[in-house]
């Protein structure tokens, strides 16, 4: 006896800023696009760097039509019913039910492709990353290259006036190259977070 199985399931490409996150989902929905198939593209609408426009874009300036959202729910009512794809942009300034309503996607066969910052820039998880990237079938791990050491960057450093972010700073301020650099676990500073422990 043979099954018809659904194809859903749940890609998460993370890693620090200047990553190549952005450019990774833009690739990949070209991708669907060369097959065929009908996706749908999501981002928070907080995230505004390079444009006020509904489009996601990579720090090289490659860009992908988008729909703005304020809340993840939205996702579920903008939902076209041929999507076979969502893919999901900056999901670490999304709400938690944005984990719900991935698990949700793919289990009803669809692909749902996420990305996001997975840690802040004290270096703790961000968000819902976490939980995505545990229910996740697929991670994808992004490094970019540290400016102070060269070494593989995994961290995102905040620079406030030029000298590194307290650990009391708050969490989202939205910004590019200016506010934040990629930097090594050795590298990375956050002034302040020592006391925490």
């Amino acid at each position: 006896m043979y099954h018809t199985y659904k194809n859903g399931f749940i890609e998460v490409v993370c890693g620090p800023m200047f990553a190549g996150k952005t450019e990774e989902l833009i690739r990949r929905a070209k991708r669907l696009r060369y097959a065929k198939q009908k996706f749908q593209v999501f981002k928070p609408s907080i995230d505004n760097r390079y444009s006020l426009k509904s489009e996601i874009v990579s720090h090289n300036l490659l860009t992908e039509d988008a729909i703005l959202i304020n809340h993840s729910s939205e996702i579920l009512n903008l939902l076209e019913p041929d999507t076979e794809a969502v893919i999901i942009d900056e999901a670490q300034f999304l709400d938690d039910g944005v984990i719900k309503i991935a698990d949700t996607l793919a289990d009803k066969g669809l692909r749902v492709i996420i990305g996001g910052l997975d840690r802040d820039f004290k270096g703790e998880p961000f968000g819902p990353m976490p939980q995505l990237l545990a229910i996740a079938e697929f991670v994808t791990k992004l490094t970019a290259i540290c400016v102070k050491t060269g070494m593989p960057a995994t961290r995102t450093q905040r620079i406030i006036n030029g000298q590194p972010a307290r650990y009391d700073d708050p969490i989202v301020v939205v910004g590019a190259s200016d506010s934040y650099e990629p930097r090594s676990r050795h590298a990375h500073e956050v002034v302040g977070k020592d006391e925490q422990k």
